[in-house]
């Protein structure tokens, strides 16, 4: 009985070690980096603490003084921290409850480009690449002028932060 009891301890830390070193810690760094960021509180684990292959970005605080643009700033801070890393699957949430999910492949793409594409761009184009958390697309792919398709896009960023986490705050 004693043994198990050390043993199943042991399997906590270490799952708890692997969140910490692998996924924490890197992002925390890069969070860090930026003073501006001390406004959002994102924590980003595997999900459930031990499926390498969908990490959660968690988001915890957003503080009254916070704009959007500062939650995708942390998002694509997070996303270049972890870039050499492959996931199948990233989810966001807010404290603890999934709004969104998408691929690890995107979320690779938006790491990989943090330090040279235009942030606009990723902000205008980031809704058309997320879906809800059964895996359907979230918001429209859209197409036509260019006046248009922009507004309709800056709509969706912006809905996507509402559903995210603005409604609650």
């Amino acid at each position: 009985m004693r043994k198990t009891i050390v043993v199943l301890l042991l399997a906590g830390v270490a799952t708890v070690a692997a969140n910490l070193f692998l996924v924490t810690l890197p992002a925390f760094e890069r969070l860090s980096a930026d003073p501006r960021n001390a406004k959002i509180l994102i924590v980003p684990h595997l999900r459930w603490g031990i499926d390498p292959t969908t990490l959660v970005i968690d988001l915890w605080r957003v503080d009254g003084t916070a704009a959007m643009v500062d939650v995708d700033r942390c998002l694509l801070d997070v996303a270049a921290a972890l870039k050499d890393r492959d996931f199948t699957r990233v989810e966001l949430a807010h404290r603890t409850s999934v709004r969104f999910q998408m691929s690890g492949s995107y979320f690779k793409t938006l790491g990989t480009e943090r330090d040279w594409q235009n942030p606009v761009y990723t902000m205008r184009t980031m809704p058309e690449n997320m879906q809800t958390p059964d895996g359907l697309p979230a918001f429209e792919r859209w197409s036509g002028g260019m006046l248009g398709v922009l507004g309709k896009q800056i709509d969706d960023h912006n809905a996507l932060h509402r559903r995210w986490y603005f409604d609650e705050l």
